[in-house]
């Protein structure tokens, strides 16, 4: 199949991945940060440790928040499950995946950021996948 042939179709799909090593301080942390254009398609950042899951996840493109979420908030808002809405939180013992990925992907022209903000105490790491193209 020649790329002629794909209609709807995405690329150059990559994955760029960034985190930060513990223990992770207090703070803002930026863990990917592209330059345009390109497509959004989905993230994940998985935080190991911490005792009250009030780290924000943010997602940022051209400059617009797109996500801004705690774990926590994630957690009591009921996004446990696969939905369509694109935020899905998996916890499985000590790390909580927070997932990002909607039905559609987002475009950006100038940049896209993902984030951290850490507002609690003894989380070891945060590591995260962006998966983007064009």
């Amino acid at each position: 199949m020649t790329t002629s042939n794909v209609v709807g179709g995405v690329y150059n799909p990559q994955r760029t991945t960034g985190g930060v090593n513990g223990p992770v301080p207090t703070g803002d942390h930026e863990l990917v940060s592209l330059e345009g254009p390109g497509l959004f398609l989905a993230a994940e950042v998985i935080k190991q440790g911490g005792i009250s899951d009030i780290t924000f996840v943010i997602l940022d493109i051209d400059g617009r928040n797109v996500v801004n979420l705690s774990y926590a908030a994630a957690a009591n808002w009921g996004l446990t499950q696969q939905n369509p809405y694109g935020l899905v939180l998996l916890k499985a013992g000590a790390e909580k995946n927070f997932t990002i990925g909607f039905p559609y992907p987002l475009c950006f022209q100038k940049s896209m950021r993902l984030s951290v903000t850490v507002n609690e105490i003894a989380v070891v790491q945060i590591a995260a996948n962006l998966i983007h193209g064009q």
